[in-house]
């Protein structure tokens, strides 16, 4: 059971705990979502379906992200790539979003240097993706989430370096 103040993701995004109401039809977690502080989301706590987790902690982080090179792109015809990207986006799993993440960066490279234009469905996942991973990992950190995304990839290129050797 989560406290008022702490942090949980909400399918997709990170949210503060602002209030725990009791309604007439159960008990409900207030959540402000930190992208947009403008909305609350009301959501039973009993929390059956799963849609709400707790934001993993600064070692559960630094692991994942040493696991990404271990983390392979999706591989499935074209045609169930839109398909593939939207089951994934919905498993609320840290690994799936590097899955898309990792594979829309490689589509788009492929895409630029056979000097065609990036496509944007790629970029619109990579994007999204990018943003609900980093702003989790972010704040396991402690770190905005552009140091973050800076870190994350140096990271994982320091590990790629290191495999070359």
């Amino acid at each position: 059971m989560f406290k008022i103040g702490d942090y949980a993701v909400y399918k997709s995004d990170v949210c503060t705990i602002k209030d725990i109401i009791q309604k007439e039809n159960g008990e409900y977690y207030a959540l402000i979502p930190i992208k947009d502080k403008s909305l609350t989301i009301n959501i039973l706590t009993e929390n059956k379906l799963g849609l709400l987790r707790s934001v993993m902690n600064k070692e559960e982080a630094l692991s994942l992200i040493n696991e990404i090179p271990n983390i392979v792109a999706i591989d499935v015809p074209d045609k169930l790539m839109e398909y593939e990207y939207k089951n994934l986006m919905k498993t609320g799993k840290r690994e799936d979003l590097i899955k898309i993440i990792k594979t829309t960066y490689l589509r788009n490279e492929i895409r630029l240097n056979d000097g065609k234009k990036i496509s944007e469905r790629d970029n619109n996942y990579f994007n999204n993706a990018e943003k609900v991973l980093y702003n989790e990992l972010a704040l396991a950190l402690d770190m905005s989430y552009d140091d973050c995304r800076e870190y994350v990839v140096s990271k994982v290129e320091e590990i790629n370096k290191a495999r070359e050797i």
